[in-house]
């Protein structure tokens, strides 16, 4: 499955670390140049993605948000 948005800034990633909350998740992304970015996400949209660390994952930034999107 091929995954769409309309959002144009899509950055390929790297799951480094997923901390999981009562309500929400810390998912820790690496960028292929090293740096880091950080998104906050409901633990159950990490739960239904199975993230992992290794997982390769889409980073998109949205205004203030940052969504990651796996093809599951």
């Amino acid at each position: 499955m091929a995954l769409q948005f309309s959002a144009r800034n899509r950055l390929q990633a790297t799951v480094k670390a997923v901390k999981l909350g009562d309500v929400m998740a810390e998912v820790t992304v690496a960028l292929p140049d090293g740096q880091e970015l950080v998104a906050a996400i409901t633990r159950t949209s990490a739960e239904t993605l199975q993230l992992q660390p290794g997982d390769q994952v889409v980073a998109i930034i949205k205004s203030t948000e940052v969504m990651v999107g796996k093809d599951v």
